[in-house]
């Protein structure tokens, strides 16, 4: 099998799996809904495909930093009676890296590799206001390795504060089990998909199964909670990169209504963006 990891790293995100009507929550960590959907929406493909080939990809995220969960008290207008809409609050992370992976048949992760390479509809992180601030992609796809092996050894990517702000903890004197100064998390926390054959530690509904927005559907997923060493930062901590999220977009034309392609790429109208969460 063939794994392609992904880093999700920005000011906000927001996952949801369970949010309704006035409140918007979000999880922990990314959905699987939401990163499917990212990559559905690289790919180009419309609100109603098919998504049973990306539903069958096993997926799985590791939090390398969990950032902190804020709410926002929410007001909206409608864009043509102006008329009030409904208050909400809805919920997002601050400050937080995940490393998320789907594993899967050789083409078809290849495939999704190319697209995030030339995404035909620019990433976001959950909802459309939560640009990624870092490149998604984590190089080429893996081979001949499992989801949980590249899970448990891809580098560190936690910010380059917070890798001060936990090295400031391990000049205060704390130590790992080891007895030697602690310069990060000792442990990090990963998210699996379950096994038929095995009872999952939580379910989340957010196993895709219509982005379709007359009829969304999502399936119950059965996840195992794991922890794995903290592996070693990457080289020097991550600064910032060179890093403009829509550099691989195509350039809209003067309407803003439609999408024109370069090179053999064809039209493709703002209407068929594709929705990442509940």
């Amino acid at each position: 099998m063939t794994v392609l990891l992904l880093r999700l790293a920005g000011p906000m995100q927001s996952w949801g799996s369970a949010a309704r009507f006035a409140r918007r929550s979000t999880e922990t960590a990314p959905t699987k809904s939401g990163v499917l959907g990212l990559l559905a929406a690289a790919q180009g493909r419309p609100r109603d495909a098919d998504l049973s080939d990306l539903a069958a990809l096993r997926f799985g995220v590791r939090i390398d930093q969990p950032g902190s969960r804020i709410r926002d008290f929410h007001t909206a207008h409608h864009g043509d009676s102006g008329k009030a809409m409904p208050l909400s609050q809805r919920y997002y992370l601050a400050d937080a890296v995940f490393v998320a992976g789907v594993e899967g048949d050789h083409e078809l992760i290849h495939s999704l590799h190319r697209a995030m390479q030339a995404p035909r509809f620019l990433p976001y992180l959950g909802r459309r206001s939560c640009p990624p601030s870092r490149p998604v992609l984590m190089g080429d796809p893996l081979e001949e390795t499992s989801l949980e092996q590249a899970l448990r050894t891809v580098a560190w990517q936690a910010s380059r504060w917070y890798i001060r702000q936990t090295a400031r903890g391990a000049s205060s004197g704390a130590v790992g089990a080891s007895g030697t100064a602690v310069l990060g998390p000792e442990t990090l926390d990963l998210l699996l998909d379950c096994p038929p054959h095995e009872t999952p530690h939580l379910s989340w509904r957010d196993g895709p199964v219509s982005f379709d927005p007359r009829h969304r559907q999502y399936a119950l997923r059965g996840i195992l909670t794991e922890t794995t060493d903290a592996p070693p930062r990457d080289g020097a901590a991550p600064g910032r990169p060179d890093h403009d999220p829509t550099a691989g977009l195509p350039v809209a034309d003067s309407t803003g209504d439609s999408v024109v392609d370069r090179g053999t790429r064809t039209a493709t109208t703002s209407a068929d963006r594709f929705p990442r969460n509940p």
